[in-house]
């Protein structure tokens, strides 16, 4: 290599240092407990500001507390390495089918609709709707928000759980959310459980409506590929959008079979 060369390549690998450096120098510092969390607030709330969030949602943000029950469930999803009959077990699956079944028929005017639009049929919306929330009976009852920021601070999914927290700013600052919703442990909130990003993306409404829900869940669906009339089992055009729903390979499954017994197909498995 020529001194030139080398010269050059010693101020390539300064500017790229300064500029991490600088780049560091904005980003709140990720924790791994609560001791950090006020002053990761702070830092996140000037960011925030600096991309253009509003007062409301900065106000909704300083409120919020470390959330150690969020982090407790977040280090703790076993149930996800089950295997898919232990997995259905453990998920009510034969009770989540045969009461599926029912709503299928007397929600028929509802579901008929949502296929109409989006081109999913019962089944699968029905499977998620049980599967996320007994049918809306179990919705969480954590801080959304504060469960939210707690992972964005934490040092396990910083740059993940970041997004989310961006995006439910700016629901608070549109009145779609608020510092005071409730959901589940990872922030999700409503009938079938989404994440923030998800909401502003493909939300048809207050997702503590079913029928809102489903919609939006269908959606979602449709968005990542779902084609009306093709088939959703493993192997088949539309388990790609179930997989997008859900990244566990046993969930996966899981609602693929449900879906096809509440649909009236074959498999055994969900049934039992």
């Amino acid at each position: 290599m020529t001194k030139g060369r080398t010269v050059a390549t010693a101020m390539i690998g300064a500017a790229a240092l300064l500029l991490s450096l600088i780049s560091g120098a904005h980003a709140a510092q990720c924790g791994n407990g609560p001791g950090g969390f006020e002053a990761w607030k702070r830092e996140l709330s000037a960011e925030a500001q600096g991309k253009g969030i509003g007062q409301t949602a900065i106000s909704a943000l300083m409120q919020t507390n470390y959330a150690s029950a969020t982090i407790g469930a977040d280090r703790s999803q076993h149930s996800f390495s089950l295997s898919l009959e232990q997995f259905l077990a453990k998920r009510g699956a034969t009770t989540i089918v045969a009461r599926g079944r029912s709503l299928k028929q007397s929600q028929a005017a509802m579901f008929a609709s949502i296929e109409q639009r989006y081109g999913v049929p019962p089944g699968p919306l029905i499977a998620i709707w049980g599967m996320e929330t007994g049918f809306g009976s179990q919705r969480g009852n954590q801080n959304m928000l504060s469960s939210i920021a707690t992972l964005a601070y934490d040092c396990r999914r910083p740059e993940f759980f970041t997004e989310q927290l961006y995006a439910a700013l700016k629901l608070v600052d549109r009145g779609m959310l608020s510092g005071a919703t409730r959901g589940s442990m990872h922030g999700e909130v409503g009938q079938t459980q989404f994440m923030p990003k998800n909401i502003l993306a493909y939300g048809t409404g207050n997702l503590d409506v079913a029928a809102n829900a489903l919609s939006s869940t269908a959606n979602f669906l449709k968005a990542n590929g779902w084609r009306a009339g093709a088939g959703y089992q493993p192997g088949e055009p539309n388990f790609a959008a179930i997989q997008a729903w859900n990244a566990a390979g046993v969930y996966q499954k899981a609602i693929a079979l449900m879906g096809r017994q509440i649909d009236g197909g074959g498999g055994a498995a969900a049934a039992r």
